[in-house]
């Protein structure tokens, strides 16, 4: 019993104390540089966007992110990053694709599209490409209420998605513009890469996808809560998508009957090059 009542105590203290941090933290913002892989290039970060841009070494933060780039982003792709953040995804897929493609960067919380703009001026990034887009992307264009989270920003939601409990209640809600990706698609070229991280609102997002699956059928990058599962494979499976977890190695990626949290959607025919590449290895 004892111990039980210290193990509660000790958490007490944690979550006090990382209470504590993420207030102080809320509005600093510091310069963080991507691995060599991407160039080293610079971008603006907070950690009250995520506690861990306190960290120097980005690599670290968020591996996966950067593997999923590296292994499918080539030169003159086109990337749609919804749900853009600070710009971790977006600026590695800026230098992948070069002057050749872009990358739209879209976001809904108006503190964290200033860092991306102020990112995008840095002398550094003056040579790629990338379009900030300040709005959320949802199954309908209008305007909807957009929850800034207590906790990270990262965690903050649109009204009608499956929040996490994470968010630890909400600092303040903002309307915003809501777009779907197909209405995009008569402003901006077609993508040839969507990475959707939108704390439960996939369903949304992908529920204003129509054109963009049928007719241009991007490799798509989502993570996908547990709520979500269901009707994102309802969404997708139509076009012919195949579902692969994006935290296993390249070569191990095996066909999934489902979604996962971290979810690679290839559509029909697409076979990643790392992946071809490794069985030609294999066949020599």
């Amino acid at each position: 019993m004892l111990h039980f009542l210290h193990l509660a105590a000790v958490r007490s203290v944690v979550d006090t104390v990382r209470s504590l941090i993420e207030r102080l933290s809320r509005q600093l913002v510091l310069r963080r540089r991507l691995p060599a892989d991407f160039g080293g290039r610079p971008f603006f970060a907070s950690p009250g966007a995520a506690l861990g841009y306190w960290r120097p070494r980005i690599e670290k933060l968020d591996p996966v992110l950067l593997r999923v780039a590296y292994e499918h982003i080539r030169a003159g792709d086109v990337v749609w990053d919804v749900g853009a953040n600070v710009g971790l995804f977006t600026f590695a897929a800026a230098h992948r694709v070069g002057m050749g493609g872009g990358v739209l960067a879209i976001e809904a919380d108006t503190w964290l599209v200033e860092l991306l703009r102020r990112s995008c001026r840095l002398p550094e990034n003056a040579a790629i490409h990338v379009d900030v887009l300040p709005v959320a992307v949802a199954g309908t264009v209008g305007v909807g209420r957009f929850n800034v989270a207590n906790l990270g920003r990262a965690t903050s939601y649109l009204d009608g998605a499956y929040c996490s409990s994470q968010t630890r209640g909400i600092r303040e809600t903002q309307f915003v513009p809501t777009v779907t990706l197909d209405w995009l698609l008569d402003y901006f070229p077609p993508p040839t890469f969507v990475k959707i991280d939108v704390e439960g609102a996939e369903h949304m997002v992908l529920a204003g996808a129509e054109r963009i699956l049928s007719r241009h059928r991007p490799v798509i990058l989502c993570e996908v809560s547990e709520n979500n599962t269901r009707v994102v494979s309802e969404r997708l499976r139509p076009y012919g998508y195949r579902f692969f977890d994006a935290e296993a190695s390249a070569p191990d990626r095996t066909p999934l009957a489902k979604p996962a949290w971290n979810t690679l959607a290839y559509p029909p025919g697409y076979e990643p090059s790392v992946i071809t590449e490794a069985k030609s290895e294999e066949a020599r």
